[in-house]
Protein backbone atom coordinates (compact mmCIF):
# COMPACT_ATOMS: atom_id res chain seq x y z
CA UNK A 1 0.00 0.00 0.00
CA UNK A 2 1.29 3.41 -1.06
CA UNK A 3 1.93 5.94 2.11
CA UNK A 4 -0.11 9.13 -0.08
CA UNK A 5 -3.75 7.80 0.11
CA UNK A 6 -2.87 7.68 3.92
CA UNK A 7 -1.09 10.76 4.16
CA UNK A 8 -4.06 12.81 2.18
CA UNK A 9 -6.30 11.97 4.96
CA UNK A 10 -4.05 13.62 7.82
CA UNK A 11 -2.64 16.36 5.52
CA UNK A 12 -3.43 19.08 3.25
CA UNK A 13 -3.11 17.65 -0.54
CA UNK A 14 -0.54 20.61 -0.72
CA UNK A 15 1.72 19.31 1.97
CA UNK A 16 1.89 15.36 1.15
CA UNK A 17 4.66 15.72 -1.71
CA UNK A 18 7.65 16.75 0.86
CA UNK A 19 5.37 14.51 3.86
CA UNK A 20 5.65 11.21 1.72
CA UNK A 21 7.77 8.69 3.14
CA UNK A 22 7.39 6.53 0.79
CA UNK A 23 10.33 7.72 -1.59
CA UNK A 24 12.89 7.42 1.10
CA UNK A 25 11.61 4.23 1.58
CA UNK A 26 12.41 3.21 -1.95
CA UNK A 27 15.77 5.20 -1.94
CA UNK A 28 16.99 2.93 1.07
CA UNK A 29 15.61 -0.34 -0.86
CA UNK A 30 18.14 0.92 -3.93
CA UNK A 31 21.27 1.95 -1.61
CA UNK A 32 20.86 -0.86 1.48
CA UNK A 33 20.45 -4.03 -0.49
CA UNK A 34 24.13 -4.02 -2.80
CA UNK A 35 25.45 -3.39 0.60
CA UNK A 36 24.18 -6.15 2.37
CA UNK A 37 24.50 -8.64 -0.65
CA UNK A 38 27.45 -8.98 -2.68
CA UNK A 39 28.52 -10.37 -5.90
CA UNK A 40 29.94 -13.45 -4.98
CA UNK A 41 30.07 -16.94 -6.23
CA UNK A 42 29.69 -18.80 -3.05
CA UNK A 43 26.04 -19.69 -2.81
CA UNK A 44 26.51 -20.60 1.38
CA UNK A 45 27.92 -17.07 1.54
CA UNK A 46 25.35 -15.27 -0.54
CA UNK A 47 22.37 -17.67 0.97
CA UNK A 48 24.13 -16.11 4.35
CA UNK A 49 23.74 -12.43 3.31
CA UNK A 50 20.12 -12.59 1.73
CA UNK A 51 19.02 -14.38 5.59
CA UNK A 52 20.45 -10.95 7.10
CA UNK A 53 19.01 -8.73 4.62
CA UNK A 54 15.99 -10.43 4.75
CA UNK A 55 15.94 -11.14 8.74
CA UNK A 56 16.70 -6.96 9.29
CA UNK A 57 13.38 -6.14 6.70
CA UNK A 58 11.45 -8.59 9.20
CA UNK A 59 12.02 -6.80 12.13
CA UNK A 60 11.72 -3.33 10.80
CA UNK A 61 8.56 -4.27 9.36
CA UNK A 62 7.57 -6.18 12.52
CA UNK A 63 8.47 -2.77 14.61
CA UNK A 64 6.46 -0.44 12.36
CA UNK A 65 3.38 -3.17 12.80
CA UNK A 66 3.97 -2.47 16.52
CA UNK A 67 3.75 1.51 16.52
CA UNK A 68 0.88 1.70 13.95
CA UNK A 69 -0.99 -0.82 16.20
CA UNK A 70 -0.24 1.00 19.99
CA UNK A 71 0.31 4.80 18.47
CA UNK A 72 -1.66 5.51 15.22
CA UNK A 73 -4.40 7.15 15.36
CA UNK A 74 -8.09 6.93 12.82
CA UNK A 75 -7.91 10.41 12.05
CA UNK A 76 -6.15 13.60 13.47
CA UNK A 77 -7.92 15.87 15.49
CA UNK A 78 -9.01 18.42 12.95
CA UNK A 79 -9.51 18.02 9.12
CA UNK A 80 -6.97 18.65 6.71
CA UNK A 81 -9.25 19.82 4.12
CA UNK A 82 -12.25 20.96 3.16
CA UNK A 83 -12.96 17.58 1.16
CA UNK A 84 -12.26 15.35 4.53
CA UNK A 85 -14.39 18.08 6.45
CA UNK A 86 -17.35 17.73 4.08
CA UNK A 87 -16.78 13.82 4.47
CA UNK A 88 -16.59 14.32 8.18
CA UNK A 89 -19.68 16.10 8.51
CA UNK A 90 -21.88 13.61 7.16
CA UNK A 91 -23.14 10.77 9.02
CA UNK A 92 -21.46 8.03 8.42
CA UNK A 93 -24.59 6.03 6.81
CA UNK A 94 -24.79 8.69 4.04
CA UNK A 95 -21.65 8.24 2.39
CA UNK A 96 -20.97 5.43 0.24
CA UNK A 97 -17.37 4.56 -1.00
CA UNK A 98 -18.75 2.62 -4.12
CA UNK A 99 -20.40 5.90 -4.77
CA UNK A 100 -17.45 7.99 -4.63
CA UNK A 101 -15.83 5.75 -6.88
CA UNK A 102 -18.89 5.43 -9.42
CA UNK A 103 -18.79 9.52 -9.15
CA UNK A 104 -15.02 9.62 -9.75
CA UNK A 105 -15.17 6.99 -12.58
CA UNK A 106 -17.71 9.18 -14.61
CA UNK A 107 -15.23 12.46 -14.64
CA UNK A 108 -13.78 12.19 -17.76
CA UNK A 109 -10.85 14.20 -16.96
CA UNK A 110 -9.69 12.42 -13.82
CA UNK A 111 -10.17 9.09 -15.86
CA UNK A 112 -7.94 10.59 -18.34
CA UNK A 113 -5.84 11.32 -15.34
CA UNK A 114 -5.51 7.85 -13.89
CA UNK A 115 -4.45 6.50 -17.47
CA UNK A 116 -1.78 8.99 -17.68
CA UNK A 117 -0.31 8.48 -14.22
CA UNK A 118 -0.52 4.97 -14.49
CA UNK A 119 1.75 5.33 -17.85
CA UNK A 120 4.09 7.70 -15.86
CA UNK A 121 4.29 5.65 -12.60
CA UNK A 122 4.40 2.45 -14.74
CA UNK A 123 7.30 3.34 -16.40
CA UNK A 124 9.21 4.49 -12.93
CA UNK A 125 8.27 1.27 -11.50
CA UNK A 126 9.38 -0.59 -14.45
CA UNK A 127 12.71 1.41 -14.96
CA UNK A 128 13.48 1.06 -10.81
CA UNK A 129 12.81 -2.70 -11.16
CA UNK A 130 15.11 -3.27 -13.54
CA UNK A 131 17.90 -0.88 -13.48
CA UNK A 132 20.34 -2.81 -11.78
CA UNK A 133 20.13 -5.36 -14.33
CA UNK A 134 20.44 -2.70 -17.35
CA UNK A 135 23.39 -0.89 -15.24
CA UNK A 136 25.34 -4.45 -14.72
CA UNK A 137 24.64 -5.85 -18.13
CA UNK A 138 26.65 -2.66 -19.29
CA UNK A 139 29.22 -2.38 -16.51
CA UNK A 140 30.07 -5.66 -15.12
CA UNK A 141 30.78 -5.78 -11.22
CA UNK A 142 29.16 -3.02 -10.51
CA UNK A 143 26.20 -3.49 -8.18
CA UNK A 144 26.73 -0.77 -5.52
CA UNK A 145 27.26 1.68 -8.09
CA UNK A 146 23.52 0.54 -9.29
CA UNK A 147 22.10 0.86 -6.10
CA UNK A 148 23.78 4.28 -5.85
CA UNK A 149 22.50 4.97 -9.19
CA UNK A 150 18.76 4.39 -8.13
CA UNK A 151 19.51 6.27 -5.22
CA UNK A 152 20.42 9.07 -7.13
CA UNK A 153 17.05 8.70 -9.05
CA UNK A 154 14.62 8.97 -5.69
CA UNK A 155 16.72 11.80 -4.36
CA UNK A 156 16.57 14.48 -7.26
CA UNK A 157 12.71 13.03 -7.49
CA UNK A 158 12.11 13.95 -4.23
CA UNK A 159 13.98 17.52 -4.84
CA UNK A 160 11.86 17.60 -8.17
CA UNK A 161 8.57 16.91 -6.03
CA UNK A 162 9.42 19.15 -3.36
CA UNK A 163 10.25 21.88 -5.84
CA UNK A 164 6.90 21.43 -7.78
CA UNK A 165 4.68 21.49 -5.12
CA UNK A 166 5.89 24.86 -3.75
CA UNK A 167 5.33 26.11 -7.75
CA UNK A 168 2.01 24.49 -7.41
CA UNK A 169 1.37 26.41 -4.34
CA UNK A 170 2.34 29.52 -5.94
CA UNK A 171 0.79 29.52 -9.13
CA UNK A 172 -2.25 26.75 -8.77
CA UNK A 173 -0.89 26.06 -12.53
CA UNK A 174 -2.00 22.20 -11.98
CA UNK A 175 -1.87 21.13 -15.75
CA UNK A 176 0.14 23.38 -16.84
CA UNK A 177 2.79 21.92 -14.60
CA UNK A 178 2.08 18.87 -14.87
CA UNK A 179 2.19 18.50 -18.86
CA UNK A 180 5.94 20.06 -18.43
CA UNK A 181 7.31 17.65 -16.15
CA UNK A 182 5.71 15.10 -17.89
CA UNK A 183 7.48 15.90 -21.47
CA UNK A 184 10.64 16.30 -19.19
CA UNK A 185 10.06 12.82 -18.47
CA UNK A 186 9.93 12.05 -21.18
CA UNK A 187 12.82 14.13 -22.53
CA UNK A 188 14.91 12.34 -19.55
CA UNK A 189 14.03 8.94 -20.40
CA UNK A 190 14.74 9.17 -24.06
CA UNK A 191 18.32 11.14 -22.59
CA UNK A 192 19.30 8.24 -20.34
CA UNK A 193 18.32 5.19 -22.96
CA UNK A 194 21.21 6.67 -25.58
CA UNK A 195 23.47 7.33 -22.53
CA UNK A 196 23.43 4.08 -20.86
CA UNK A 197 25.48 2.21 -22.97
CA UNK A 198 28.35 4.75 -23.50
CA UNK A 199 30.48 3.48 -21.23
CA UNK A 200 31.10 6.49 -18.66
CA UNK A 201 29.12 5.28 -15.33
CA UNK A 202 29.06 8.90 -14.19
CA UNK A 203 27.18 10.15 -17.52
CA UNK A 204 24.46 7.59 -16.49
CA UNK A 205 24.77 9.01 -12.88
CA UNK A 206 23.64 12.31 -14.57
CA UNK A 207 20.95 11.68 -16.76
CA UNK A 208 19.40 8.95 -14.36
CA UNK A 209 19.71 11.79 -11.72
CA UNK A 210 18.29 14.31 -14.57
CA UNK A 211 15.35 11.68 -15.17
CA UNK A 212 14.83 11.07 -11.73
CA UNK A 213 13.93 14.79 -10.96
CA UNK A 214 11.18 15.03 -13.10
CA UNK A 215 10.09 11.11 -13.28
CA UNK A 216 9.70 10.32 -9.75
CA UNK A 217 8.98 14.62 -9.31
CA UNK A 218 5.65 13.76 -11.65
CA UNK A 219 4.50 11.02 -8.51
CA UNK A 220 2.79 13.46 -6.33
CA UNK A 221 1.66 16.20 -8.79
CA UNK A 222 -1.13 13.35 -9.91
CA UNK A 223 -2.20 13.26 -6.56
CA UNK A 224 -2.71 17.12 -6.10
CA UNK A 225 -3.95 17.44 -9.88
CA UNK A 226 -6.95 14.52 -8.52
CA UNK A 227 -7.90 16.60 -5.35
CA UNK A 228 -8.66 19.95 -8.10
CA UNK A 229 -10.24 17.88 -10.64
CA UNK A 230 -12.51 15.87 -7.89
CA UNK A 231 -13.09 18.14 -5.46
CA UNK A 232 -15.76 17.50 -2.99
CA UNK A 233 -14.63 13.94 -3.07
CA UNK A 234 -12.33 12.31 -0.86
CA UNK A 235 -8.77 12.58 -1.81
CA UNK A 236 -7.89 9.24 -0.16
CA UNK A 237 -10.80 7.79 -3.26
CA UNK A 238 -9.15 9.74 -5.55
CA UNK A 239 -5.46 8.64 -4.46
CA UNK A 240 -6.16 4.91 -4.06
CA UNK A 241 -7.39 4.78 -7.87
CA UNK A 242 -4.01 6.58 -9.06
CA UNK A 243 -2.33 3.54 -6.97
CA UNK A 244 -4.40 1.16 -8.58
CA UNK A 245 -3.54 2.39 -12.01
CA UNK A 246 -0.12 2.64 -11.56
CA UNK A 247 0.22 -0.79 -10.12
CA UNK A 248 -1.58 -2.24 -12.64
CA UNK A 249 1.00 -0.60 -15.74
CA UNK A 250 3.86 -0.78 -13.56
CA UNK A 251 3.40 -4.93 -13.42
CA UNK A 252 2.21 -4.90 -17.04
CA UNK A 253 5.64 -2.67 -17.56
CA UNK A 254 8.14 -4.46 -16.16
CA UNK A 255 7.11 -7.96 -17.83
CA UNK A 256 6.79 -6.53 -21.10
CA UNK A 257 9.93 -4.91 -20.94
CA UNK A 258 11.94 -7.63 -19.16
CA UNK A 259 10.93 -10.02 -22.02
CA UNK A 260 12.00 -7.09 -24.69
CA UNK A 261 15.55 -7.15 -22.96
CA UNK A 262 16.16 -10.45 -23.46
CA UNK A 263 15.50 -10.60 -26.65
CA UNK A 264 16.38 -7.10 -27.94
CA UNK A 265 18.33 -5.80 -25.39
CA UNK A 266 18.10 -2.36 -23.14
CA UNK A 267 18.09 0.29 -25.60
CA UNK A 268 14.64 -1.23 -27.20
CA UNK A 269 13.25 -1.69 -23.46
CA UNK A 270 13.90 1.50 -22.56
CA UNK A 271 12.42 2.82 -26.19
CA UNK A 272 9.58 0.61 -25.15
CA UNK A 273 8.74 2.73 -22.65
CA UNK A 274 9.61 5.77 -24.11
CA UNK A 275 7.07 5.00 -26.00
CA UNK A 276 4.40 5.10 -23.84
CA UNK A 277 6.05 8.32 -21.86
CA UNK A 278 5.09 10.17 -25.53
CA UNK A 279 1.46 8.87 -25.89
CA UNK A 280 0.99 9.97 -21.78
CA UNK A 281 2.22 13.31 -22.99
CA UNK A 282 0.29 13.85 -25.33
CA UNK A 283 -3.02 12.49 -23.29
CA UNK A 284 -1.75 14.93 -20.63
CA UNK A 285 -1.68 18.10 -23.17
CA UNK A 286 -5.40 17.12 -24.38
Amino acid sequence: MSSEPVAVLWFHVTSVSPLSPIQLGIALGFLIPPVLVPNVEDMDKLTYHISIMFFMTAGVATALFILVVLVFKEKPPYPPSRAQALIQSQPAEEYSYVQSILRLLRNANFVLLIVTYGLNTGCFYSLSTLLNRMVIHHYPDEEVNAGRIGLTIVLSGMAGALISGLWLDRTKTYKQTTLVVYIMSLVGMVVYTFTLNLGHLWVVFVTAGVLGFFMTGYLPLGFEFAAELTYPESEGTSSGLLNVSAQIFGIAFTISQGQIIDHFGTKAGNLFLCSFLFLGSIMTGN
